[in-house]
């Protein structure tokens, strides 16, 4: 009897393809949390400042790590299209065994830190998919210890090593010298260099299952699964943008930059996103977004961070899983959505324009995105998100580095029929606090708070979420940098609501004076007993402060969330100091 031909169309039914679906995305949970059991560093196994995705022979995204946060899973497939380009370029292609490690932020990688180990899945043979693993590593080899607050980063070449389709693994043989390349030139390499081969045991265990669950259904019935289940996907997103109005939307906001800087084209810079329904589709347009910054890393890679942003928000305002349930995460999602950024801007710059400090601004320009689409469906979208602030403290020990990345939380504004979330990450960030015992245990870092920012809040019928407040001091001489966002320009209110409050960031010398510090800080030397303070920012209020309901002005300021002079100015409530009940 002939083998079958794996080629021919198939149809599948309903239920071998849920089946699929359900095993796509079982595989990459597991591959997420075999990877947070296996690093060393803390942005990892409890940050979880990683991804998981499995994606097809093309490249196409099948399913992602739902508990990884999105702009490192979601990249995932752009990072194996670019890498299958890069060694198709060079006469190359990937064969059973090899372990591929791409981290090029104009060749699909969000950007340098976020290094892929892509491990390719074969079925008799034949290439079928990939199972990859992204993660942020402490140290990426730049001008400066860590691998956030690089923010006089010159050139792609100042923000540390570049990697286009390595191969660590080639058919199963590990190639030793990349791997001491790697140890010789990443600072506090015990830990990246332990995570990158967690990334690599992680992303075999992915290819492992998918090769099996391939074998079980049989690759023609695998194949047809996959390609109904991004039909599938496209459909509800078309579903979704066909009951929108008809109609174009635009928003504009604006980034700090470098408000420390005397150029003017380095600060205060606009982000415009132009949302158009076009039938069952929609083109979001950047055109008017300020123009890149070619000796500063605010600047956003188009594939691996705009289109990230743009997929996240749309997908979560339209197919809100509150409301639909589950939704597939794959590339169907994305098919109906066309992203026009004009080469030379923020959204899209050109090479070598550095890249590494994309985070912040990724996350306001989704924020944007977000503020188009409040005109269209109101009711959908929260006011405006406080944005998030990331230090890198480091040091000396001996001869080694120690490098800590600490991701400061925003939160989000008011809906409209709830408040908004306190101190939490936001948007496409979606990671997790590192808990004060694993910081002070392994780090000489003394946490001295940790508390809600009181009386700092966007007031709305709904007010925006509550930033918080946090002091690192030092314990030993080191060193700190600091990437961030939202200390010039409030969180904007929504449909009455009143705008949020500004992030605010100090250093407390050890002898008592106080300096503040802007959203980006280049390395500063930092001495034993300095202590860092940032404040949050507070998301933007939803709705008429005027109307909110008197228990829930009561209750915040029972819980000393804000004041009552501040309930009764900004809310126009009544109530007496010390009066208020719960």
């Amino acid at each position: 009897m002939a083998p079958m031909d794996t080629h021919v169309p198939v149809t599948v039914d309903p239920i071998t393809a849920s089946v699929v679906q359900g095993a796509l995305e079982n595989i990459a949970v597991e591959v997420g949390y075999k990877l947070m059991r296996m690093a060393y560093s803390s942005i990892i196994r409890e940050s979880e400042d990683f991804g998981a995705a499995l994606v097809d022979a093309e490249g196409r995204g099948l399913a992602e790590s739902a508990q990884s946060t999105p702009l490192q899973s979601g990249p995932i497939p752009g990072y194996v299209k670019h890498m299958l380009r890069t060694l198709a370029a060079r006469g190359d292609t990937v064969r059973p065994g090899d372990v591929i490690m791409h981290n090029d932020p104009y060749g699909g990688a969000s950007h340098g830190p976020d290094v892929a180990f892509i491990v390719p899945v074969f079925h008799q043979g034949e290439l079928v998919g990939f199972s990859g693993t992204t993660a942020h590593h402490l140290d990426i080899g730049a001008l400066t210890p860590g691998s956030c607050g690089i923010v006089d980063a010159i050139d792609a070449y100042a923000e540390g090593l570049q990697f286009r389709a390595i191969k660590v693994v080639s058919e199963g043989v590990r190639n030793e010298a990349v791997w001491q390349i790697l140890r010789d030139n990443i600072r506090a390499s015990d830990l990246v260099v332990g995570d990158m081969e967690a990334q690599v045991a992680a992303s075999r265990i992915g290819a492992e299952r998918m090769a099996a669950l391939v074998s079980r259904v049989g690759l023609p019935a695998f194949r047809a699964a996959c390609a109904a289940l991004m039909d599938h996907a496209e459909r509800l997103m078309r579903q979704a943008i066909a009951r929108l109005p008809e109609g174009s939307w635009r928003a504009e906001t604006f980034i700090d930059g470098y408000l420390d800087d005397p150029d003017p084209s380095r600060r205060e810079l606009p982000l415009v996103a132009t949302v158009t329904k076009k039938g069952d589709g929609l083109v979001v347009d950047l055109t008017g977004t300020a123009p890149q910054v070619p000796d500063r890393p605010i600047n956003m890679p188009l594939t691996g961070t705009v289109d990230v942003a743009v997929w996240l928000t749309i997908r979560s305002v339209l197919l809100d899983t509150a409301i639909h349930g589950h939704v597939p995460v794959n590339e169907g999602l994305t098919r109906p959505i066309t992203i026009i950024a004009p080469k030379g801007c923020l959204a899209n710059p050109t090479y070598p324009a550095p890249t590494i400090a994309r985070f912040c601004p990724g996350n306001q320009l989704a924020d944007t995105v977000m503020k188009a689409l409040a005109q269209a469906v109101p009711g959908q979208v929260s006011a405006g998100i406080g944005n998030l602030k990331v230090i890198a403290f480091s040091g000396l020990s001996g001869e080694k580095h120690w490098v800590h990345m600490e991701i400061f939380e925003g939160s989000y504004g008011g809906r409209a029929d709830s408040d908004g979330m306190d101190a939490v990450d936001t948007l496409y960030a979606n990671t997790r606090n590192n808990p004060i015992e694993d910081i002070e245990t392994h780090l000489p870092l003394r946490v001295e708070r940790y508390e809600l920012r009181e009386d700092k809040v966007g007031a709305g019928t709904f007010r925006g979420g509550l930033g918080s407040v946090r002091a690192f001091r030092f314990l030993t001489d080191g060193g700190a940098s600091v990437e961030g966002e939202g200390h010039h320009f409030r969180p904007w209110g929504f449909d009455g609501g009143e705008d949020g409050e500004t992030a605010r960031l100090d250093i407390v010398r050890a002898d008592g004076t106080v300096q503040a510090l802007p959203s980006k800080v280049p390395h500063m030397a930092v001495k034993a007993g300095d202590t860092f303070v940032c404040e949050g920012p507070a998301g933007g209020g939803y709705g008429d402060p005027r109307l909110r309901d008197p228990a829930s002005i009561a209750a915040d300021v029972a819980d000393g969330l804000i004041s009552a002079e501040t309930a009764r100015d900004r809310f126009g409530a009544g109530i007496a100091p010390g009066r208020a009940k719960t």
